[in-house]
């Protein structure tokens, strides 16, 4: 069994490694990470011809022992990420989908 510990290094390493994979000149990616309360986030901050910037990328939370991807707006399967970090399926809830669509998920429907 992986403690909650564990799940808050795998978190921050994939923020971490993500966030430094995909700075630029103009749009930084910086991460947020609440380890009281398990609010973890990876937002953009910055100007891309001559727009603004501003948003999260990627909201993780850790809630009655379980990680809850509450929100991926990139192209990578966190989920499995997560998986490959040794994170059982049955403790990866996708917050994103609905409740009532979860069901049909290899994962916790909460």
């Amino acid at each position: 069994m992986v403690s909650i510990a564990q799940y808050r290094q795998y978190i921050q390493t994939l923020l971490m490694s993500m966030a430094k994979d995909r700075e630029d000149e103009n749009v930084e990616a910086q991460t947020i990470l609440d380890t009281e309360r398990d609010h973890y986030q990876l937002i953009y901050v910055g100007w891309h011809n001559k727009k603004r910037v501003f948003g999260p990328i990627l909201h993780l939370d850790i809630k009655d022992g379980k990680i809850w991807i509450q929100w991926n707006g990139t192209e990578e399967d966190i989920a499995a990420e997560l998986e490959a970090l040794g994170v059982p399926k049955n403790n990866i809830v996708l917050g994103f989908h609905p409740p009532i669509m979860r069901q049909f998920t290899d994962y916790a429907v909460y």
